[in-house]
C-alpha cells in the first residue's frame, strides 16, 4: 500500500500540471476524432502544395491507427452499429489523407485489410433493417472520397445488398430534405464534407450559415470542407485556432471555445470518478470562478445544434454549484421549458437529447422544497428517458446499450440510495458513462476518462481504498469476535454488511476511526435490536435497559452482559479518540444517546407484547429513536474534521437535520418491513396509519408514507446543502451518508435482512478490482518516405450506384468561386467519371 502512494502523488502532480493548470485542457476536453483530424490534415499548405497546412493533424493520424488496422473506437465484442460505421468512416478518410500526402502505405494496407475482414459486421443495420440517417449521408460520401483517391476497397459479396441500400437511402435523404432543415437535429449542410459532388452547394449557402466563430455548425470536418470550397478567411481562422490548440492531441468532433464548459466538465468527471479529494483546491477555485459569472436567468440557444451543449453546461453548473453550497436558481436550468422553439425540438428528437435529458433528471435530484419548476423538468425528462429505457426509440442506434444502462440505473435507483464508492466504480467501468451530448455521428465524450494519467490514478486510488477497507474490515471482525457479538447464536450477523455500508456510503475523506467506530456501533445496534425483538424476556430487556441508563452492568448475565460490555468498550474507545482530537470528553453525551436508544427498544417491545397500538405520532416519537440513525451519526461527527461543537450536535431537541434523518430512516424501514412485522405482531407506521384511516387500503397507506418521505427528503437536502448552516460540512455529509445507507438497505426490499442480496456489491466494493479498458499507446512516427512512392491501383468498381441520379434543387445551384485554389483542390479530390465496387 505504501509503495502506491508515491505513484499516486506523482500522477496527481502530473494531472494538476498538465490538465488542471490555468489555460490547459480547455480546448481538448472532448475525445479526439480521427474523422475530423483527417479532414484538417486534408487541407494543403498554400505555400507548399505538396504538403498539409496542419502537419500536426497528419502526424496524429500516422500515430493513432489501432493494431487491427482501423482508426477510431471499435469494440468487436461489444459491437454497436453506430460505433462500427463511425469507425469505418474514420478509417476511410484517414487512409485517403495518407494516400493524398504519400505517407503511411503500410497503414493503408492494414486499413484495407481491416475493412475487407470486418465489412459485414461494420455495415450492420438497425433492428428495423435500416441505416441511421447520418450513416446514409456520411458512409457513401466516404466511399466516393476513397474511390476518387484511387483506393482499392474489396468488400465481401455478403455486403453487396447493404451497400446498395446505403446509396438508395442517401438518395431518399437528399431528395427529401432541405439543405438546412430546422426539423433535423443536424441538417444536411453540417455534413458538407460527405455530400456527393453532383449535389452542388452554392458558396452563398455555405457562407450564409457560418457561425460567428467562422465554423460550420462547430464541426471541424464540415468547416474544413467549407474552407476547401470557398477559401473563406473566417473558416481558416477557426481551423487555425483549432489546430493550434488541439492538433497534437487530435481534433475533437466539436470545437467550442467555452472555458467554463471545459472546466465544469473536468470537475464533473473528477467528482464522478471519486478523485476530488486529490484536487480540492483546484475544484473550489473553479467553482468559485464559475459562480462569479453565474446567471440565474439564461437566454435560449439560437440553433438546435447548440441547445444540447448549452443545456448540458447548465445541468453541470446547477448540479456542481448546488452540491457545493452555492445558491442557484432552478430557472438557470429549467429555462428551456418556457421556450417553445427549444422545447419542441427536444420533444421531437428526444433520442438525440438522451444524455442531456439524463443530466436534467440528475440535476432534479437536488430539488428543494417549493421548486415546482424543477419538478416539471424532472417529469419532462423522466417521460422521455422511460421511453428510451423501454426501447421506444425510433432509431435504435442513436442510444447505445451502455448509455441505455446508465439511464436504467438512474431511473431505477434513487440518488439517495446509491453508495458513492460503487457509483465511482460504475463510472469507471461503464463505457458510455462519460457521454456528454449528441453530435453529428454519436455522443461527444469527455477526454478525461481516456487520459492515461487519469485512468491510472482512478485505478490505483480505487484499489488502494479497497485494500484499506479490507484491513479495516478485519479490525471490525476481530472486535466483533472478541466481544462475542458475532457468536450470539440468534438474530442477524451483519459485521460485513455494517462495515461495507459505512465505508462506501460517501466520498468524504473521513479518517479510519470514523469508519471503524461507526461500523462497530452498527453491529451493537443490530445485535441489541434483535435481542429486544426475538431473544430476551421482558425482564431481561428491562434489566439491560436499566444497566445502560445507570451505565453499570452489575447483575447482568448471558447475552445482556455481552451486549453491555461490548457497548461499554465501544463508548470508552469513542471517548478516548474524541478527547485526543478535540480535547473534549463526550462521555455524558454518549451515555445519554445510547440510553434513549435502549429505552425506545424497550418501549417497542412492551407495545408488541401487550398488543397495544399507540397513535401514529406517539409511535413515530419512539420509532425515530429506535431506528438509531442519530446514534450512528452524532458520535461520528465528533471525530470528523473540523470537529462539530457539542452544543450544536447534542442540542435538545436535536438539530433539524438530525430529526429529519431519524424520521425518514424510520419510515423507509417501515415501508419495506410492514409485511414481516404484521406477521410477527410488531408495530409499523404503515399499519398504524391504515388502522387510523379505515377507509384507506394498504396502497393508500404506502403512498401517504412515501409522500411524507419525499417531502422530508427535500427539507433534509436543504439542510445538507446549506452553506450557512451551524453544522460543519463534514457533519452534514455524514448525515447524508447515513441516509444513503438506510435508503440503500430499504429501497425496494429489506436488503439488510437478506444474507445474499448484498454480496455482489460487497465484492465489487472491497475485493474485485475495477475493469477499466486499457488505452492504446501512441505508435511511433513512420520513417520518412523514400524517393519512390507506393502506387495504388484503382479498380473499376461495378454496380448500379451512379451519382447522376440526384436531383438539382434551386437552393444548391453551383456557383464558381473567386477563390480558385481551394475549389480546384476540392474538385480534384472528388473528380472521377464512374463509380464501381468490387465484391469478393
Amino acid at each position: 500500500m505504501e509503495s502506491q502512494k508515491p505513484s499516486i502523488q506523482s500522477l496527481v502532480n502530473t494531472i494538476k500540471r498538465e490538465i488542471l493548470s490555468q489555460g490547459n485542457g480547455s480546448h481538448s476536453f472532448l475525445l479526439p476524432s480521427p474523422y475530423d483530424t483527417a479532414w484538417l490534415a486534408m487541407i494543403p499548405d498554400p505555400r507548399q502544395h505538396d504538403g498539409p497546412m496542419f502537419k500536426g493533424c497528419l502526424n496524429w493520424v500516422l500515430h493513432n491507427q489501432n493494431e487491427e488496422g482501423f482508426w477510431g473506437d471499435y469494440d468487436h465484442d461489444g459491437h454497436e452499429t453506430s460505433e462500427g460505421v463511425e469507425c469505418l468512416a474514420s478509417t476511410l478518410v484517414c487512409m485517403v489523407v495518407l494516400k493524398k500526402w504519400h505517407v503511411g502505405s503500410a497503414l493503408i494496407d492494414k486499413g484495407l485489410n481491416f475493412i475487407h475482414e470486418n465489412a459485414e459486421l461494420l455495415l450492420t443495420r438497425n433492428k428495423d433493417g435500416k441505416f441511421p440517417r447520418w450513416v446514409a449521408i456520411v458512409l457513401p460520401g466516404m466511399f466516393d472520397l476513397a474511390r476518387a483517391a484511387g483506393l482499392e476497397i474489396i468488400f465481401p459479396k455478403s455486403t453487396e445488398r447493404a451497400i446498395a441500400d446505403l446509396f438508395s437511402d442517401r438518395q431518399r435523404v437528399l431528395e427529401r430534405e432541405e439543405l438546412v432543415d430546422q426539423n433535423q437535429y443536424y441538417p444536411l449542410l453540417s455534413y458538407l464534407e460527405a455530400l456527393p459532388p453532383i449535389y452542388e452547394v452554392s458558396h452563398e449557402s455555405i457562407l450564409k450559415h457560418l457561425d460567428s466563430d467562422g465554423s460550420l455548425f462547430q464541426s471541424p470536418s464540415a468547416t474544413s470542407s467549407a474552407y476547401l470550397a470557398t477559401g473563406n478567411e473566417e473558416c481558416l481562422a477557426y481551423l487555425q485556432s483549432l489546430a493550434s490548440n488541439c492538433a497534437s492531441n487530435g481534433v475533437p468532433s466539436l470545437y467550442l471555445v467555452d472555458e467554463e464548459l471545459a472546466k465544469l466538465s473536468m470537475v464533473h468527471q473528477l467528482t464522478r470518478l471519486g478523485l476530488t479529494e486529490y484536487f480540492d483546491r483546484e475544484k473550489d477555485e473553479i467553482l468559485a470562478q464559475i459562480y462569479r459569472n453565474y446567471k440565474h436567468e439564461k437566454p435560449a440557444a439560437k440553433s438546435i445544434h447548440l441547445i444540447a451543449a448549452e443545456l448540458y453546461k447548465d445541468c453541470l453548473e446547477f448540479w456542481l454549484l448546488r452540491m457545493h453550497g452555492y445558491g442557484v436558481s432552478p430557472s438557470s436550468l429549467c429555462w428551456f421549458l418556457d421556450h417553445e422553439e427549444v422545447r419542441d425540438p427536444i420533444e421531437k428528437h428526444y433520442e438525440h437529447f438522451s444524455s442531456v435529458l439524463l443530466n436534467v433528471y440528475r440535476a432534479s435530484n437536488l430539488m428543494l422544497p417549493g421548486e415546482r419548476q424543477l419538478e416539471e423538468a424532472r417529469a419532462f425528462s423522466k417521460k422521455f428517458l422511460q421511453k428510451i429505457a423501454s426501447g421506444g426509440t425510433r432509431d435504435g442506434n442513436i442510444v447505445s446499450s451502455s448509455h441505455r444502462r446508465m439511464i436504467e440505473h438512474e431511473l431505477g435507483l434513487p440518488w439517495m440510495a446509491r453508495l458513492d464508492h460503487l457509483e465511482h466504480r460504475m463510472w469507471m467501468e461503464e463505457k458510455d458513462a462519460c457521454v456528454l451530448w449528441m453530435g453529428k455521428f454519436s455522443c461527444h465524450r469527455s477526454s478525461l476518462v481516456h487520459n492515461q494519467d487519469i485512468v491510472q490514478l482512478v485505478l490505483q486510488s480505487f484499489v488502494l481504498r479497497q485494500s484499506v477497507y479490507r484491513m479495516e474490515l478485519e479490525v471490525v471482525k476481530r472486535w466483533s469476535e472478541t466481544t462475542g457479538l458475532s457468536k450470539m447464536g440468534f438474530g442477524r450477523e451483519k459485521t460485513m454488511y455494517a462495515y461495507f455500508a459505512v465505508a462506501t456510503s460517501i466520498s468524504l475523506p473521513c479518517n479510519s476511526d470514523v469508519r471503524v467506530m461507526v461500523a462497530k456501533s452498527a453491529i451493537v445496534i443490530t445485535v441489541a435490536d434483535d435481542f429486544f425483538d426475538m431473544e430476551g424476556s421482558l425482564e431481561d430487556l428491562e434489566k439491560l435497559t436499566d444497566a445502560v441508563q445507570r451505565w453499570n452492568g452489575e447483575g447482568l448475565s448471558g447475552h445482556a452482559k455481552t451486549i453491555f460490555e461490548a457497548l461499554d468498550d465501544l463508548v470508552a474507545n469513542f471517548r478516548v479518540k474524541c478527547f485526543q482530537q478535540s480535547g473534549k470528553d463526550i462521555k455524558e453525551n454518549l451515555r445519554h444517546i445510547w440510553g434513549e436508544t435502549f429505552q425506545s427498544w424497550l418501549m417497542e417491545a412492551k407495545w408488541s407484547r401487550s398488543g397495544g397500538a399507540p397513535p401514529t405520532h406517539e409511535y413515530l416519537d419512539v420509532g425515530m429513536t429506535s431506528i438509531a440513525a442519530h446514534t450512528l451519526v452524532l458520535p461520528s461527527s465528533c471525530l470528523a474534521i473540523p470537529v462539530t461543537a457539542s452544543h450544536q450536535l447534542w442540542s435538545d431537541p436535536y438539530h433539524p437535520i438530525t430529526k429529519l434523518l431519524m424520521v425518514i430512516t424510520r419510515l423507509l424501514n417501515d415501508i419495506q418491513s410492514y409485511r414481516k412485522e404484521e406477521k410477527e405482531g410488531k408495530l409499523n407506521f404503515v399499519l398504524l396509519y391504515l388502522k387510523e384511516n379505515p377507509e384507506a387500503n394498504i396502497e393508500d397507506s404506502i403512498k401517504f408514507v412515501q409522500l411524507l418521505i419525499n417531502q422530508m427528503k427535500e427539507e433534509f437536502l436543504q439542510h445538507v446543502l446549506n452553506e450557512h448552516s451551524d453544522l460543519p460540512e463534514p457533519s452534514r455529509q455524514l448525515h447524508l451518508g447515513c441516509l444513503k445507507v438506510f435508503h440503500m438497505f430499504f429501497n425496494s426490499s429489506n436488503r439488510y435482512d437478506s444474507d445474499i442480496d448484498m454480496l455482489e456489491d460487497i465484492h465489487k466494493a472491497l475485493i474485485i478490482p475495477p475493469l477499466i479498458p486499457k488505452l492504446k499507446p501512441l505508435s511511433p512516427l513512420p520513417k520518412p518516405p523514400g524517393p519512390k512512392h507506393r502506387v495504388f491501383a484503382t479498380k473499376s468498381w461495378s454496380g448500379q450506384f451512379g451519382l447522376d441520379c440526384f436531383p438539382r434543387k434551386s437552393f444548391i445551384r453551383y456557383r464558381t468561386s473567386s477563390h480558385s485554389g481551394p475549389v480546384k483542390r476540392l474538385e480534384k479530390m472528388y473528380k472521377s467519371s464512374s463509380f464501381r465496387f468490387c465484391f469478393a
